[in-house]
């Protein structure tokens, strides 16, 4: 195993934590598996609590 087929295996491996952790997050936001009491999508900041 030489330096590109580790460099290789090391990218892989952090694109598939990435992807992992988007999902997370979107299914976290999709079931609102928050409990601090706000209920909006992970864009929406403290300036649109506001408005309701």
């Amino acid at each position: 195993m030489n330096q590109s087929d580790v460099l290789f295996l090391v990218m892989i491996l952090i694109g598939l934590s990435t992807l992992t952790v988007i999902v997370w997050q979107l299914v976290r936001s999709r079931r609102g598996g928050r409990d601090d009491g706000h209920s909006g999508n992970w864009w929406e900041g403290p300036w649109d609590d506001d408005k309701r």
